[in-house]
């Protein structure tokens, strides 16, 4: 049995101690290092199969257009305010000495020449484009090929060419796909923040600060590891960039909390008088089932958005996974070590109760009045989730980054000078199939679209019949009318104006793209959840042989995440807040985060779901009292689920200090997730739904119970006795 196998190995790790800890900070100094030497750089690939998108950016691939891999976009202004590069010679001699420098850089494929198309034997309109209509914006766009082509060195060669324009005449700043590809955020605050208020709250929980210190200890060895594989791992899957920001965040709450589970249950018995392995080994098994459990779970649900077929969030989540995977093993290994080395210091010098009084005061409050917490609490939760009605995903342009990066900068100056459009241009392949002539309707159809600001001239590659044409929409890539221009051009105007011909129309870009990759999101979400729920109700039935416990876990747990979903759409749609948390502006949802969220608040409403409940089946089995065992079994939990979520808590929510729109979004979302499951719902809606339910809490027909297999978890029986027996329904 697990506990058997997870006893002998809490045993052996305490005899041993010396050699675990070694062996754990050997391994980190070997991963670190080969990871230094032969990782490879992480970066984003919003490669997609089978979206209209994709398809697009393949036949421009195929054709060799230069449409079809990366930009940077240099946006220039003269220094002098009332300039413009019509009447001052120096800033457009300037701008044509820095567009050759970009020019000659190594893999640029080709440069737009606002200044060339200044001059005065320039043909009539050739500035459309890369020169502002009042004169004072320029663009040079620059032209790269495709990803796998491409290193963080070519965007730090673009940098070193700006930074060598003289400030005095010009305004340089740069954005667009190399920037977003290959830049990194500057590193935050919010890992330092997250442990430092983890530290405070386990000191004030347990008294000690041997008992504080371990828990991260662990942790951090166990996130040096699993963070540092990444760049190894990246050999293998092509890890995202948000990758190691992300596991970081769930690495340390998870490990602090696993850590926290078997440690309390360590302090006890040692309060109770047992030696220090004979504590560690029994700790092991009962409080280490629950952390295997859970690191499972959590891992099955994260590698389960494979389900949504996007591949940059199947590597992401094997990535995420493999950070869980080292914080389980350093739980039931390194952690064993560390406590055999603080012996009985981690005791502490003050008695904490089992059974703290004010959450059995709290408890019968909540018992003798259940009906009318559950409705209340219900209702709040309703009230939180209810603007999930509006949640919209995307992918946050750099309209949204802080107000003084460079990406920020260049976004506002093309906005301002030809139209918020320009930041995410609209890349059209079209097969013509042999029908040349059905490109000049396509266009003109193209360019009557209201949500269509300005179409370019069609390029036609003859080897391949397709042509290329580039349409700027008339809003930002991250707005709503945006993709609803996309999806009109393909719905209505493409099959319009290609009627009676063979060609075919595909729309890519990367604001095509991430519409696309939003759309398939919100597609595979629904079954994604579903699959979840239905994994977690048949776990829970065999864990607690219940119907109705499991069930109303499944819906609880839905709930609390919904309400979640609503608090992220109120600040990061409607802006409520947001200049609490340093959002700069409003910004759609990133698609893959509603997955991510559910996968990992999946498993870890689980670990605290399996910790409570399985003390109330404990009481329960022994009183046969179905309003007692909920008193006595949330009193005995209360302190650690609370320590446990508010660790959490403060290390999901330490990530808003970050500066990326999308760590904030983890943040807020996970935290507040938390928050809400280990007060409304653990502390509230839990014992107010069981005691309303009562002795039918543990109703399993007979049937059922006689092909259901035996599963224990923290060392409670779930074998109903004979008591239980007595007292179910038929």
């Amino acid at each position: 049995m697990l506990s058997h196998a997870l006893s002998r190995l809490g045993r052996t790790a305490a005899r041993h101690r010396w050699t675990v800890i070694g062996a754990w900070l050997v391994l980190a100094v070997v991963v670190v290092g080969l990871s230094n030497a032969y990782g490879s750089t992480l970066q984003d690939s919003f490669r997609v199969p089978d979206l209209d998108s994709q398809k697009a950016n393949d036949l421009l691939a195929a054709t060799g257009s230069h449409q079809a891999g990366l930009t940077a976009q240099v946006v220039v202004t003269p220094a002098d305010a009332g300039a413009t590069f019509a009447d001052d010679p120096a800033a457009r001699a300037a701008l044509a000495d820095l567009e050759q420098s970009v020019a000659r850089l190594p893999h640029v494929l080709g440069t737009t020449d606002p200044a060339g198309a200044l001059a005065d034997d320039a043909p009539p309109g050739s500035s459309a484009g890369v020169v502002s209509p009042d004169g004072r914006v320029a663009l040079v766009r620059v032209q790269y090929p495709l990803l796998e082509d491409l290193s963080a060195a070519d965007l730090d060669r673009l940098k070193d060419v700006g930074t060598d324009v003289d400030e005095s005449v010009l305004r340089v700043e740069m954005g667009g796909d190399l920037f977003f590809a290959f830049e990194s955020a500057p590193a935050g605050v919010g890992e330092l923040v997250g442990v430092l208020a983890a530290l405070v709250i386990l000191l004030l929980a347990f008294g000690s600060f041997v008992a504080a210190t371990i828990p991260i200890g662990m942790a951090l060895l166990g996130l040096t590891v699993g963070v540092a594989s990444m760049p190894l791992l990246n050999h293998l899957v092509d890890i995202p960039s948000y990758a190691p920001v992300l596991g970081a965040m769930v690495g340390l709450g998870v490990g602090i909390d696993y850590a926290l589970f078997v440690l309390t249950r360590h302090r006890d018995h040692l309060s109770h008088g047992l030696g220090v392995e004979d504590s560690i080994s029994r700790a092991l098994a009962t409080a280490g089932q629950p952390v295997v459990f859970a690191g499972g779970i959590v891992v099955v649900s994260i590698l389960g958005l494979a389900v949504a077929d996007v591949p940059f969030m199947t590597a992401g989540g094997i990535a995420i996974a493999v950070v869980v995977l080292v914080m389980v093993a350093a739980s039931v290994t390194l952690l064993p070590a560390l406590l055999s080395l603080a012996g009985r210091r981690v005791v502490g010098r003050r008695e904490i109760p089992q059974e703290g009084p004010g959450w059995q005061r709290w408890v019968g409050h909540v018992t003798r009045r259940p009906g009318l917490y559950a409705v209340g609490a219900t209702a709040l939760l309703l009230g939180l989730a209810a603007p999930v009605a509006a949640l919209r995903v995307g992918i946050p342009d750099d309209g949204a980054l802080p107000a003084d990066w460079t990406q920020r900068q260049a976004y506002d100056l093309l906005a301002d000078g030809f139209g918020p459009g320009t930041n995410g241009p609209l890349v059209i392949a079209v097969e013509t199939h042999g029908d040349d002539a059905a490109v000049g309707p396509l266009v003109d159809a193209i360019a009557a679209d209201r949500g269509v600001a300005s179409v370019g001239t069609p390029v036609l590659d003859d080897a391949t019949g397709i042509a290329t044409v580039v349409a700027v929409p008339t809003t930002g890539p991250q707005d709503a009318a945006t993709t609803d221009t996309i999806d009109r051009l393909r719905s209505s105007v493409f099959p319009a104006a290609l009627a009676g011909t063979a060609a075919e129309a595909h729309i890519g870009g990367q604001a095509a793209n991430f519409a696309d990759v939003g759309v398939r999101v919100n597609d595979r979400l629904p079954a994604f959840i579903g699959a979840v729920l239905a994994m977690s109700f048949v776990l829970l039935v065999l864990v607690f042989r219940s119907v109705l416990v499991p069930l109303k876990a499944v819906v609880l747990n839905l709930l609390g995440v919904a309400a979640a979903y609503g608090v992220m759409v109120m600040v990061f749609q409607w802006g409520w807040a947001a200049e609490l948390i340093g959002l700069e502006s409003t910004a759609p949802i990133v698609s893959f985060i509603p997955m991510f969220m559910f996968a990992i608040l999946f498993g870890l409403s689980m670990d605290y779901e399996v910790f409570l409940l399985s003390r109330v089946r404990e009481e329960y089995a022994a009183t046969g009292s179905p309003t007692g065992s909920v008193v006595h079994g949330v009193a005995r939990t209360g302190r650690v689920i609370t320590s446990a979520a508010l660790i959490m808590v403060a290390v999901f929510f330490a990530f808003v200090l970050g500066q990326d729109a999308a760590t904030k979004m983890f943040g807020v979302g996970l935290a507040t997730a938390i928050f809400l499951d280990a007060t409304l719902v653990r502390m509230v809606l839990v014992p107010a739904t069981m005691t309303l339910l009562g002795r039918a809490n543990w109703w399993l027909p007979r049937w059922l119970d006689r092909i259901l297999p035996h599963v224990s978890i923290e060392g409670a029986d779930p074998a109903p006795t004979a008591r239980e027996r007595e007292l179910t329904p038929a």
